[in-house]
């Protein structure tokens, strides 16, 4: 199962509109890639948990996930009640076989294939996967005992127990695991939380297992991690290809121009970089390392670097570089001054316009 619910409080306004998933990253939605590391885990079958914002935009996209390689089934969580409550509301769908439950706001580089192979193969009732970071009290923290051995699970701790959060994926196998959520009540947040569910497997003496995962997560709670991932992929996991057409522009390194894009003379593109499908970079313009361009935009006369601009965006005429930013699908920001100030750090909503 695939959770595709929230707020996303943390990236407003772009979340006014939409919901985090579907921002796209190296042309992307995050979600997708999710999906993506699923199919290549074996897995065919995903449920799509929903929230309630913009829930039919998310089904709008992917549809019944045939052009994925999946087949699709959307359960309408609505508002928010906690990780466990999503879980419980994919219960029928899960039946009796094992499954995972991947957060959809995840990006994982090295994939999920090698654990759910060792699941498959364990006969333990869940296992979760960690990752070591700086800033555990953010997340769900694991504890330990002396021997190493998981004993706990505390969410978003103020003096965490370990530096190991959970990543946002997890294995289970029923009945037990939809019975502990049976068993718990609200945190002090008013949401069945997925840590309490899973320490009531531990209480109840079941076999919980647990692996840390050595490559690069990104949790795209925020817009500094959204760049992150961005960066991330684009220096990972990008293959420079030209689709479009390049009109006597210097591209240099690994560039990504999809089919339909015109990169117009005296342009400069800088990989590594993405190009969305039907973009237009006019001329005068440049696009530094680790930016992203979603489809259908008009670029013209602008810099920008180390951004993420979603579908649909018109750029034109601005004096000064834009830089670390996120700019919302369908939005319009024009120069008019001819003043020139420092520069400008951007993070903008679904069709917002701005003059500068």
């Amino acid at each position: 199962m695939l959770l595709h619910g929230g707020f996303g409080t943390r990236l407003r306004p772009l979340t006014h509109t939409g919901p985090k998933q579907l921002i796209k990253v190296a042309g992307k939605p995050i979600s997708q890639w999710a999906l993506e590391d699923l199919r290549g885990s074996g897995i065919k079958d995903v449920a799509v948990i929903l929230g309630n914002i913009a829930p039919e935009r998310v089904v709008e996209y992917y549809g019944d996930g045939s052009w994925l390689g999946l087949n699709l089934t959307y359960i309408y969580q609505g508002y928010p009640h906690g990780l466990a409550h999503a879980l419980y509301m994919a219960r029928e769908f899960v039946g009796d076989d094992p499954f995972v439950m991947y957060l959809g706001d995840n990006i994982i580089f090295e994939g999920i294939a090698r654990f759910v192979k060792r699941f498959e193969e364990s006969d333990s009732e869940a296992m979760i996967l960690l990752a070591e970071v700086p800033n555990p009290q953010r997340f769900g923290v694991a504890r330990f005992d002396d021997k190493g051995r998981l004993i706990g699970l505390v969410e978003k701790p103020k003096e965490p127990p370990s530096p190991y959060a959970l990543v946002g994926v997890y294995f289970f196998r029923p009945p037990h695991i939809f019975r502990a959520v049976e068993s718990i009540k609200p945190s002090w947040r008013g949401e069945l939380e997925i840590t309490d569910a899973i320490q009531r497997l531990i209480d109840w003496g079941l076999r919980v297992d647990y692996d840390v995962i050595t490559g690069w997560w990104k949790d795209t709670g925020t817009p500094e991690d959204i760049l992150d991932a961005n960066r991330m992929i684009l220096d990972s996991k990008l293959e420079g290809r030209i689709l479009g057409r390049v009109e006597g522009a210097e591209i240099q390194g690994r560039v990504y121009i999809d089919e339909g894009a015109v990169v117009s003379r005296d342009a400069i593109v800088r990989g590594p970089a993405y190009i969305g499908r039907g973009t237009r970079i006019g001329s005068g313009t440049y696009i530094g390392p680790y930016t992203s361009i979603g489809s259908g935009c008009e670029i013209s006369n602008v810099e920008i670097e180390n951004s993420l601009v979603e579908d649909g965006v018109v750029l034109k005429d601005i004096d000064s570089r834009i830089t670390d930013s996120i700019i919302g699908s369908r939005s319009v920001v024009a120069g008019k001054s001819n003043k020139i100030p420092s520069g400008y750090r951007l993070i903008l909503g679904e069709r917002s316009q701005i003059t500068l």
